[in-house]
């Protein structure tokens, strides 16, 4: 066991596909137990607000049903969670929530549950503000020095800074000069704000200068924070560090000094509260995330920094005192007390990956006890043994007594897909041109082992892919009971899904003695929809404007063999060149090299690439798994197409539609947009060849943010292709 490795205390993984980033993860008393003890508070982009209380039976346990206390959807996208006294008389600690168009506070509470779950945690919607500016960060604190208060400050994409005193806005004001938003935070020592412009340079301004930088004609709330209005600000101090910077942190561990910490792409500085340097230290590896969290010894100050080789280094001012491995990239760092345990270090990767650690080793305190000589006693042994198998067979004859253990397969969920089309297609109105609009069956079975109740079947597919029911209710199932729902999936719209990949989930409730009621489950189960229900055979070109080369360590596979119905068998049943046409026109080529092991998909247009590329390494891996081969890999040699994907961004913000639903469409992708290229950037920046798993994330991003729109904007597909 190595020494250098941070020792999982607990850990789990958030959701699935889900995105987070450095103002993603908090931890405090949220529920103001004021025991001391954290709760760890995690948002994603996807808008799920999850709440843990990690108290593994031993170390290194993932996480049980019991340590989520809270998870909520709240649908848009969560940019920064944050704790503090943000609601009016009281001293309560609540919960604020950044999203891209609205702040909202709520307060957490538990209360004594009727169920083996336990305690119940809910929140309540204490105030929220509708933002008229598309929110980048926000920082908070007792700005202008009020007392048992924290106030809010928002920074927009555009550089406006908009001031909060808990349920009542403040003002607006635009940062001089400003391009793109930095890292923003608050220095209650100096009573300033300080952030990192877009010209490479630290810049501090005091809260009373903005404060009071204000006309004498006073406009209404929404205006102002529209127009933000006001005299031209003037910065305190600058300091030019000559790279952009990814975090900063403002820390204070005694009266007399604080310090103002700022993480770049190459360096990391520590300056005074006037601006002066006080030390920087160069990094070896690119870093990630940050955080200054305790001072050992006088005058010092212990930081850790996350980087992109999966370490975690513990700096002393600029003195390397310890480096550890993490089993992924962190984007955010906390520390923490979590179950009695002081100095928890718990990091978030961009994907999920939750973890709490500590440094260092486990002592062995064990000691091997003395054997005690003694004579046994066979008569005692054998009556004892008499009386145990008396215990157990009455425990064999009393069947019922005891509570029947819980099993995991209380509802079995499967579903089935047809191998044919409908014969008369479920499709209406829908909007592909000319072509003739297939449709598919699916049917999902529910097998039930104990009674049920309150059961709900609920499918999903990815747009514009549609269902002619997607909800299905069954108000009670008797034990060992059947059911079976049908339903059809057919392509509604001129663009493409970007997966073919179904999910039917099904909740239901479990009745217990102690619950007649029952207590929620949740089952699912996924499906894949065939290929030809959105794409038919075409002509293969051999010219493409784009195209994307698939290196495997295997002997090339007949494409007809992976694709049958998408082209004629030949005599030497040997097919290396197939067309793929979707419906509504979009076109793809696919070949296979009759001499290397290399695959090429080429098309007219980019994103047209994904859908055929992903089909290809799925069936490449299903095929080799049924030849009984395990060592199958697909790689991707070539340099990242970051210029084509830089490119289709630009055109689809170039796009004009009607007013208000552009400016609805910018909010809710711009932050998610700028997360995407900040770690592409980052990832593959010094061009060296990657795995295909960064291409498959860089097209299904690329996908799924620029082309699955809302509801309302459908009609107008054909501008956005």
């Amino acid at each position: 066991m190595s020494l250098f490795k941070a020792r999982d205390w607990w850990s789990t993984v958030l959701g699935e596909k889900e995105e987070f980033d450095q103002g993603c993860l908090c931890l405090a008393d949220v529920d103001n137990t004021g025991n001391g003890q954290d709760k760890v508070i995690v948002g994603s982009f996807m808008g799920y607000l999850r709440i843990f209380n990690p108290h593994p039976v031993k170390t290194g346990d993932r996480a049980q049903a019991e340590d989520l206390l809270l998870e909520v959807h709240l649908r848009d996208p969560i940019l920064q969670v944050e704790v503090g006294k943000f609601v009016s008389g009281t001293e309560m600690l609540h919960l604020a929530v950044l999203h891209s168009r609205k702040l909202c506070v709520y307060s957490v509470s538990g209360s004594l549950g009727n169920v083996e779950h336990g305690t119940q945690y809910q929140i309540k919607l204490m105030y929220e503000h509708n933002l008229q500016r598309t929110a980048c960060n926000m920082t908070c604190g007792s700005f202008g020095g009020v007392k048992g208060r924290d106030l809010i400050c928002i920074q927009s994409m555009d550089g406006m800074l908009m001031v909060f005193e808990q349920e009542s806005y403040a003002f607006g004001r635009f940062l001089p000069g400003s391009l793109l938003p930095g890292p923003l935070a608050y220095s209650s020592r100096t009573d300033s704000f300080i952030t990192v412009s877009s010209c490479r340079q630290v810049e501090s301004y005091k809260y009373q200068v903005l404060a009071f930088a204000t006309d004498a004609d006073k406009r209404q709330e929404t205006e102002q924070q529209k127009l933000g209005s006001g005299k031209r600000l003037v910065v305190d101090w600058t300091l030019n560090i000559g790279e952009q910077a990814l975090d900063i942190c403002i820390v204070s561990f005694n009266q007399s000094a604080s310090s103002v910490f700022v993480l770049g792409e190459r360096n990391f500085f520590c300056l005074k509260d006037n601006g002066q340097i006080r030390f920087m230290k160069k990094l070896d590896c690119s870093p990630s995330c940050f955080l200054p969290y305790c001072s050992v010894s006088e005058g010092t100050i212990n930081t850790l920094i996350g980087n992109h080789n999966n370490m975690l280094h513990v700096y002393q001012d600029v003195t390397l005192k310890w480096a550890t491995q993490l089993p992924h990239i962190p984007v955010a760092v906390r520390v923490g007390c979590l179950h009695d345990l002081k100095g928890v270090i718990v990091t978030l990767s961009d994907d999920g990956h939750l973890q709490c650690s500590y440094l260092g080793t486990d002592p062995s305190l064990f000691q091997a006890p003395k054997v005690e000589s003694r004579e046994l006693n066979y008569d005692e042994l054998d009556v004892e043994l008499k009386e145990l198998q008396k215990i157990i067979k009455d425990v064999n004859k009393s069947q019922g007594v005891w509570p029947m253990t819980e099993r995991e397969d209380d509802l079995k969920v499967s579903a089935m897909v047809s191998p044919n089309f409908d014969s008369v297609s479920q499709s209406t109105d829908v909007e592909v041109g000319a072509d003739l609009v297939p449709s598919v069956t699916v049917k999902v079975t529910l097998q039930n082992r104990v009674t049920l109740q309150k059961i709900r079947l609920s499918v999903y597919v990815q747009p514009p892919l549609v269902l002619t029911c997607d909800q299905f209710t069954f108000e009670f199932m008797t034990p060992e009971m059947t059911r079976t729902v049908g339903f059809s999936v057919y392509l509604k719209g001129s663009y493409l899904p970007p997966e073919l990949e179904g999910n039917a989930v099904v909740s239901y409730s479990r009745p217990t003695d102690r619950n007649p009621e029952g207590i929620p489950r949740v089952s699912q189960c996924k499906f894949r929809l065939p290929l030809k229900l959105i794409c038919l055979p075409g002509q293969p070109s051999k010219t493409a404007s784009h195209k994307l080369t698939i290196d495997t360590n295997k002997s090339p596979v007949s494409l007809l063999s992976l694709f049958p119905g998408f082209a004629n068998q030949s005599e030497d049943d040997q097919v290396n060149v197939m067309g793929f046409r979707f419906l509504g026109g979009s076109r793809v080529t696919l070949l296979a090299s009759k001499t290397s092991q290399r695959y090429r998909i080429q098309s007219e247009q980019f994103e047209d690439l994904w859908l055929i590329t992903n089909e290809l390494i799925i069936r490449l891996q299903e095929y080799f798994e049924k030849q009984g081969i395990k060592d199958f890999a697909c790689s991707f040699s070539g340099s990242m197409p970051l210029q084509e994907y830089f490119e289709l961004i630009d055109h689809h913000f170039e796009l004009r539609i009607n007013g208000e639903k552009l400016e609805e469409l910018l909010s809710e992708r711009a932050v998610q947009f700028r997360a995407i290229q900040r770690r592409l950037l980052t990832r593959f920046k010094d061009k060296t060849p990657a795995p295909l798993q960064h291409l498959d994330t860089l097209l299904d991003g690329t996908y799924k943010q620029l082309f699955k729109k809302d509801h309302e904007c459908q009609s107008n597909w054909s501008s956005f292709l």
